[in-house]
């Protein structure tokens, strides 16, 4: 996908839709969407999925189910793999300049709340893309139950036991190899 075409397909003008009555909306489906997830997260599959957008009685209310996966790697065994994400969107986003007189609206007193642009265009993007970030898993796994790696040679576990020689004891604690407790004495 050439750099600009993910905004432009997560671009939607709803000024109509904010002169309409609280309530109004429009579904859209969302296809084939890879975003630029920065140096550390790599897409898989391309977002696909649908939202609604509806009027509430200050901006846009989005909601929405989406799909997509990532390319990860197993933190267990080190396999590459893909982990499947479902995005579920639910962001009210509010409009930065006044639909009727084209002034500039007060944002001050919620900063940190979704704008729409200038021009009256809920752009998505920064929501999807904030939802993956949210949504990306700690430490992946290629399987629940995966046995990871063998803390001696690296060998996978899954691929079945194998047997290692003897530990090298550190020298200082030789002596105690001959240790053994006593459980058959008196006590006292």
């Amino acid at each position: 996908m050439t750099p600009g075409l993910a905004e432009e397909l997560l671009t939607y003008n709803v000024a109509g839709l904010l002169g309409e009555p609280p309530g109004s909306s429009r579904s859209y489906a969302i296809a084939g969407v890879i975003l630029d997830l920065g140096p550390d997260l790599v897409q898989a599959d391309p977002v696909e999925g649908a939202i609604r957008v509806a009027r509430t009685n200050r901006g846009i209310l989005v909601t929405g189910r989406l799909t997509t996966s990532l390319a990860m790697t197993c933190s267990r065994c080190l396999r590459e793999i893909e982990v499947p994400l479902v995005l579920m969107l639910e962001e009210e986003v509010l409009p930065s300049i006044d639909l009727v007189t084209g002034l500039a609206l007060d944002t001050g007193a919620e900063p940190d709340l979704p704008r729409l642009t200038d021009h009256h265009e809920l752009e998505l993007e920064p929501l999807v893309r904030e939802a993956i970030q949210l949504a990306e898993p700690i430490a992946p796994l290629c399987r629940i139950d995966c046995p990871g790696l063998c803390v001696v040679c690296g060998r996978e576990l899954a691929e079945g036991g194998h047997e290692h020689g003897p530990e090298a004891i550190d020298a200082r604690l030789e002596a105690l190899r001959g240790f053994r407790v006593d459980d058959g004495g008196d006590p006292g």
